[in-house]
């Protein structure tokens, strides 16, 4: 029997034997390169798939929202990272999570944040662990790892009596490449600042246990990460399309995928309609400006089987177009009947899981399960 006919569509499928095959790649490269691999589950914000990343050796979990940051320690995860910038406001919620046992490292890249941190921490007898955001590519924020604020920043926290963890960094600038030596120098890039940051904190009698670096393009990269202690990477698990672009996973590779029914064609234009739109795909286009262009998403057949030069073109709020290039398709009708089940594979795999409070989980065997995802921040 068909588990997936009885699906209500759009659907988030979760791909079970490629989401594993995806971690044990990932855990096997940072267990050969002699570091430790911290996940970044913004991707899929579900406890089964995080379960399944520690249990192939990840140590703790990078959360983006301290929403995720409750959820997950609530399910078990003690060790958390919020590799997102710290504000006063959120100091509170901060503090709630430490005091209930959680193991929460948050970062800064400034030294008006850092004395916020310092005086919430003493005012509550709180030692926050903070970790300094560097810069490794200026792609977003992050401190200079030459500059004078990174060593400022530092001595704020040290002063004000907090836990100085560490350096982190992002190489987000690694998704607008595209050749393996790009990649290859992004990753040593990406290295080379923080490991630098953490040598001048050293230098200058001030601890930096921690140096962690990360995304996905530069963890499957990388080729030496002497100095660095972990790396962090989320988009891995599921891979998408732009990854695919970029040329770290194939499309074969990629394990998240909208479950999607033809729901009618305009036959002359070589249109067939179904019921996925970008409120299921999610507006991301991130393949407009690489090599390839998906449109909303690659069309495969009901099993995943990629169906060469189908792609959802054009998108409304819950209708998408599927059309074929380099030229349109005049059996399109007959080739995708209406009640046809077909799977989309996504651009962004972050963005279009955002779309779903739950995913259908797809094992080898064919049975499916519903795992939740959480949402909101």
């Amino acid at each position: 029997m068909n588990a997936l006919a009885h699906l209500d569509t759009p659907a988030a499928l979760i791909d079970l034997s490629r989401m594993q095959a995806n971690i044990e790649r990932m855990q096997a490269r940072m267990n050969t390169l002699g570091v430790a691999f911290r996940p970044h589950v913004k991707t899929s914000k579900c406890t089964p798939v995080a379960r399944a990343q520690q249990a192939a050796g990840a140590r703790g979990i990078t959360v983006s929202t301290l929403k995720e940051a409750s959820a997950f320690f609530a399910d078990g995860f003690t060790d958390i990272l919020y590799a997102v910038g710290m504000v006063p406001a959120k100091l509170p919620q901060a503090l709630a999570l430490r005091r209930q046992g959680c193991q929460l490292k948050l970062i800064t890249d400034s030294v008006a944040a850092a004395a916020a941190i310092a005086e919430f921490g003493r005012a509550h007898g709180e030692v926050f662990d903070v970790w300094l955001e560097i810069d490794s590519d200026g792609h977003r924020s992050g401190l200079n790892p030459n500059g004078p604020a990174l060593l400022a920043v530092a001595q704020t926290l040290q002063q004000g009596g907090m836990h100085l963890g560490g350096v982190m960094t992002h190489a987000g600038s690694s998704y607008d490449l595209g050749t393996p030596d790009a990649l290859v120098a992004m990753a040593a890039q990406e290295r080379d600042a923080c490991v630098r940051a953490a040598e001048r904190l050293r230098a200058a009698g001030l601890p930096c246990a921690e140096v962690s670096v990360g995304s996905t393009p530069t963890a499957l990269s990388a080729e030496l990460l002497d100095g660095v202690t972990e790396v962090r990477a989320g988009v891995y698990v599921f891979f998408d399309l732009v990854m695919h672009n970029i040329g770290v996973c194939s499309t074969a590779d990629l394990a998240l995928s909208v479950l999607t029914t033809v729901i009618g064609h305009q036959a002359d234009k070589g249109w067939a309609i179904v019921d996925a739109g970008w409120m299921a795909m999610s507006r991301d286009r991130g393949t407009q400006k690489q090599k390839q262009d998906f449109g909303y998403g690659q069309v495969c057949d009901s099993t995943g089987q990629v169906l060469p030069g189908y792609t959802l073109s054009s998108a409304n709020q819950e209708h998408g177009i599927l059309s074929r290039q380099p030229g349109p398709d005049p059996d399109i009708a007959t080739r995708f009947p209406i009640g046809t089940q077909l799977r989309i594979l996504p651009n962004h795999a972050c963005a279009t899981g955002a779309q779903y409070p739950h995913y259908q989980a797809l094992a080898p065997d064919g049975t499916l399960s519903c795992w939740p995802r959480l949402q909101g921040w």
